[in-house]
């Protein structure tokens, strides 16, 4: 395979892991290769790390955590706000490597570079607002505080679809609370993650607080990070079955956790829905990342009075989308990330045409790893699409009659993360909306992620929440302190 040329010549490409400060390469020189889905060409190899290293730089973020923590709030803020200057510079950089190493349109790129920086910026103001309480004493010579401390070494695994903003989502929260970080990028997308690291290190944080590893090994370097008692908190993003594998691994040491897990997400259009804002959103929770993120429309339920009208011009908006390479002017959709991803939407759509569903728009793939941009009508909930994740830019048309039987359908799931839903009616907006089993609900809004908003969900779309005030109390213990005798 050959070099992307591009990627060489791009300011932010780093090739070697950050341990301590110091840009490393693996034992004996084992690399991977990072390939850009649009084009299969290589774009550049990285160290592929053993566990044995990365328990080294765990000891070694281990070792920093004193000399951070005890920094005042301020001067950590004064990092992150350094950090977060220097992506807004970087953003046409960050987002190119981006574009190259998971196939996002770079229209889409640079947005999330935006969106990924506003966690930085939000936790640099959010180190400084800590707080903790003083209790009322019951007795007259007690008195009660309590006080919030960073957790100790964070490990954060990050998946491919989010390269940057998945990290800052994390990272930010926990070096705002005083706390060491490894990150883990997975080896579809690590040079968002490296390049990253490099601006955090030209920020000037401390050596070893900041740490980024690069390896195909993930079971094991997972198994480690729950195993290894120097690491107090694991940050995970990731598919349902994972997770579940590292709450079990991370149970001898009671480690906690934070699992942002898979999604299903409903979006529901009633009869007193405008059509159009509906179908502007549709379109922009569908296909954002071809169809690759956790809080993507999954299933489309509309109702029956406006059933035919939506799918027609939702079906006109889809066919308007421009498929191509992520770095060519004007691509709407780009490609998934592997053949894997590729066959699985495939088998979606075979086994929903084999149980009667009918394509509207699109429905076959296309050469390397594009597939054209789909809408499915007469969906069904025997079919497959309905009950799991397609991750990739198919959108199954259900029909309903009642707001009861919708509100069923779409609480008929193991996933809880994000939901939607349009209607003009203040009275069903608040009755579904507290009806939805999710920790998210959109209403009459496509696009819900913010960093100052609360991010995850219930059920098996995972435990704790991301961003917002409450993102900090996540990377933090709570400490209560009785003073007494008091005379």
């Amino acid at each position: 395979m050959k070099t992307t040329a591009i990627d060489i010549q791009n300011s932010l490409l780093r090739t070697k892991a950050y341990v301590n400060g110091q840009w490393v390469d693996a034992a004996g020189g084992k690399t991977f290769a990072v390939i850009n889905p649009a084009t299969g060409e290589v774009v550049a190899n990285v160290p592929d790390m053993n566990r044995e290293e990365v328990r080294a730089a765990i000891d070694k973020a281990h070792d920093s955590w004193p000399s951070y923590r005890d920094k005042t709030a301020g001067e950590r803020a004064d990092l992150l706000r350094k950090w977060f200057n220097l992506i807004i510079e970087y953003k046409e950089e960050l987002a190119t490597l981006m574009t190259l190493e998971c196939g996002k349109v770079r229209s889409e790129s640079l947005g999330e570079v935006v969106y990924g920086a506003s966690f930085v910026e939000w936790f640099a103001e959010e180190a400084k607002r800590t707080y903790g309480d003083v209790i009322p004493s019951n007795a007259k010579d007690r008195r009660f505080v309590v006080i919030k401390q960073s957790i100790g070494v964070v490990a954060a695994l990050t998946p491919w679809n989010f390269p940057l903003a998945m990290i800052t989502r994390k990272v930010a929260p926990a070096l705002a609370a005083g706390s060491p970080v490894l990150v883990k990028p997975p080896a579809e997308s690590p040079l968002t993650a490296l390049a990253l690291t490099y601006l955090a290190e030209k920020a000037g944080f401390p050596a070893g607080v900041l740490n980024t590893i690069t390896t195909r090994n993930n079971s094991e370097i997972g198994k480690e990070f729950c195993e290894n008692k120097k690491v107090r908190k694991l940050s995970f993003t990731g598919s349902t079955g994972v997770g579940k594998i590292l709450m079990q691994q991370g149970a001898a040491t009671l480690k906690k956790l934070s699992l942002e897990l898979g999604g299903n997400a409903p979006f529901i259009v009633f009869d007193d829905a405008e059509v159009e804002a509906a179908v502007k959103g549709a379109m922009a929770s569908k296909f954002r990342n071809s169809g690759q993120t956790c809080v993507c429309v999954n299933r489309l339920y509309v109702q029956d009075g406006i059933y035919n009208e939506f799918v027609e011009k939702f079906s006109r908006a889809v066919a308007a989308l421009k498929v191509g390479n992520g770095m060519e002017e004007g691509a709407d959709i780009g490609p998934l990330i592997n053949k894997k991803g590729l066959d699985k939407v495939q088998l979606h759509v075979d086994d929903a045409l084999a149980k009667g569903a009918r394509v509207e728009q699109g429905g076959k793939p296309m050469e390397g790893l594009f597939y054209q941009p789909t809408v499915l009508s007469d969906v069904n909930a025997s079919m497959l699409i309905t009950q799991d994740e397609v991750f990739g830019p198919v959108a199954p048309v259900i029909r309903f009659k009642t707001e009861e039987e919708v509100i069923a359908m779409a609480n008929e799931s193991d996933y809880g993360l994000a939901s939607y839903f349009y209607s003009r009616d203040i009275a069903r907006c608040w009755r579904v909306a507290e009806a939805l089993e999710a920790g998210m609900v959109g209403i009459n809004e496509g696009m819900i992620s913010t960093a100052i908003a609360p991010f995850g969900g219930v059920k098996e779309s995972g435990i704790g929440r991301e961003g917002s005030k409450y993102g900090m109390d996540y990377f933090m213990e709570i400490k209560y302190l009785c003073f007494g005798n008091i005379k």
